[in-house]
């Protein structure tokens, strides 16, 4: 098994592509190792140390380390546990997976749903790229709160990801967004 690396516009995280499906469908965040439950994956790389923060795509696997932390030092350990994961043939969640984006219903279901379809449609496709992910988490008067995920969270550009390209393009579609802001994990 070959594994590649990339790095991210976060240089706290590292994309691992293992070169075979991760998740079928969706992604999953574990801002912590004690989040991880769900994943006998996530919990293998969180052991090895060092790590604060992993998130499952379908094709790849993104880790953030500890600030003191030094890649050279802690990558072939978490390669090694990627590695030994997929060989063994476990699974790499257990249970059902959650929606991507929050339920909302109410008044502004119309305006949700299509600020939904263009997250999924013109920015979670790009901020994949990154190994991150951004997802829906609400909608009030014209601000739309959104959830960073994986190599999204705690990036440096991730405020001007935010305002200057995911706010410009819901403005420019949906005259009812006003702002859009991150909300904590």
């Amino acid at each position: 098994m070959f594994i590649q690396t990339e790095s991210t516009p976060n240089p706290a995280t590292l994309k691992f592509l293992p070169g075979q499906a991760v998740l079928e469908m969706g992604t999953a965040d574990f801002p912590s190792a004690d989040t991880a439950g769900k994943s006998p994956l996530a919990k293998q790389i969180f052991a090895t140390g060092q790590v604060t923060g992993v998130f499952l795509g379908t094709d790849f696997i993104t880790v953030t380390k500890a600030e003191a932390a030094d890649w050279q030092h802690i990558k072939p350990a978490i390669l090694g546990a990627i590695m030994e994961h997929f060989q063994s043939g476990a699974a790499v969640m257990e249970g059902e997976s959650q929606a991507a984006h929050a339920a909302h219903d109410g008044p502004d279901e119309d305006i949700v749903k299509q600020i939904k379809e263009l997250l999924d449609t013109r920015v979670r496709p790009a901020v994949a790229q990154d190994g991150g992910d951004i997802t829906f988490h609400g909608f009030d008067r014209g601000v739309v709160y959104l959830h960073m995920k994986g190599a999204c969270a705690g990036c440096p550009s991730s405020t001007l990801t935010l305002k200057m390209g995911i706010e410009n393009l819901l403005r420019h579609y949906i005259p009812e967004v006003l702002e859009v802001r991150p909300v904590a994990a």
